[in-house]
């Protein structure tokens, strides 16, 4: 049985939270914003987004294009307080939850669905309840995959449903612009278009899987399988595992890549050392990545083996930045590895496993990158997955 994923995204967090703290804000364009020139804003209502103000539009041409703008300066730690209760609501639902950011998450609603007559029941209870006792709107993807409920949730905001199923993709997502595709950045997206790819079905069906490569890179392979449906199911909880991290914040906001990438090089050494120490391993990376807008985001992967090395931490960590990255500029990042366990309880010895790692169904799709042709290529993926 195919798995049942909610995506669940609170509808302009930021701006509600601020509506919930003053009422008397529901109904007029506000944003959240610095009030300094230089400032840019971090949310803006849906009163706000009909002016054309958006998340990102420095806050003189906010004003400019909405005069009776309401700007808030933020209040983050109740942010942080109330993203705490949202959570605690859907752990409530199932213990299989997954946060992607300080207002999204994924669950696995698999078994909690089968107790509901018609399986959009659930969904619309989770809205009423989030907008009941938190004041809080939410749009719900729902699919047999993270990927698929996250591209969901973004159809139809505020307060949407959405289902998508893996037989639906070629009619609801292929259609859609391949900048809304969930992993591909701005940059990413040009240089895409530059090729004749406006579109997620002109990506999936591109022939020259090579010149794909130079534009994707290693994410390439994951990148066309997203396009046919196919991704991870498994949901990652790090609420209840031993973890440890380490996190910088920058004295100015990066947008080189290089600089970034050398701060996660420096992060991950620094965790490999204390885990050296305390003599743990773990199999569950993490990143965190705080950007300008104070907007975070938190990705995770779970492996098939323990690591504690450097290089490891640092490529697994880069895998997941590379994914996820949104162009904009970072001024907080962090890596993570939580399900911790001593090396002397592993089952292999870390001198051994430092010389082997096991293989994976994407090892293995890779392998056969080099003879087969995309639409070969996923179909080799698909049978595989199977």
């Amino acid at each position: 049985m195919a798995r049942v994923i909610f995506h669940i995204d609170l509808n302009s967090f930021y701006a509600s939270a601020e509506e919930v703290l003053d009422p008397s804000l529901k109904g007029k364009p506000v944003v959240v914003s610095g009030l300094s020139r230089r400032s840019v804003v971090s949310t803006a209502n849906y009163e706000a987004r009909a002016y054309g103000v958006h998340s990102a539009m420095p806050i003189q041409e906010a004003l400019e294009l909405c005069p009776d703008l309401v700007v808030v300066k933020g209040h983050y730690s109740y942010y942080e307080e109330l993203s705490e209760k949202f959570m605690k609501l859907i752990q409530s639902y199932t213990p299989y939850v997954e946060q992607a950011s300080i207002d999204e998450c994924y669950a696995d609603m698999t078994e909690v669905i089968k107790r509901y007559p018609r399986p959009l029941d659930l969904a619309w209870q989770i809205q009423r309840q989030l907008k009941e006792t938190l004041q809080l709107k939410c749009s719900i993807g729902v699919a047999p995959n993270k990927f698929l409920a996250k591209m969901a949730s973004d159809m139809r905001k505020p307060m949407g449903i959405t289902i998508l199923r893996k037989s639906e993709v070629r009619k609801k997502l292929w259609p859609l612009s391949v900048s809304d595709m969930v992993g591909i950045g701005k940059k990413t997206a040009k240089a895409l278009n530059a090729l004749g790819i406006e579109t997620i079905g002109d990506l999936a069906e591109y022939p020259q899987h090579e010149i794909l490569h130079k534009i994707l890179g290693k994410n390439t392979t994951s990148v066309i399988q997203r396009c046919y449906g196919i991704a991870s199911d498994e949901i990652t909880m790090n609420s209840d595992a031993k973890s440890m991290s380490q996190s910088t914040t920058f004295l100015e906001d990066l947008t080189d890549y290089d600089e970034i990438r050398a701060y996660f090089k420096k992060l991950a050494v620094q965790l490999s050392q204390r885990l050296k120490q305390s003599g743990m391993m773990g199999n569950v990376v993490s990143i965190s990545v705080r950007y300008y807008t104070f907007e975070t985001i938190v990705r995770s992967k779970r492996l098939t083996y323990p690591i504690q090395d450097a290089d490891a931490l640092f490529e697994q960590a880069m895998m997941l930045y590379d994914e996820n990255q949104d162009e904009m500029a970072v001024r907080h990042v962090g890596i993570g590895l939580s399900h911790l366990n001593t090396v002397s309880s592993q089952k292999i010895q870390l001198s051994l496993f430092e010389e082997f790692k096991p293989s994976t169904t994407d090892d293995v799709i890779k392998d056969l990158n080099a003879q087969l042709s995309v639409p070969s290529l996923v179909r080799a993926s698909s049978l595989l997955k199977k």
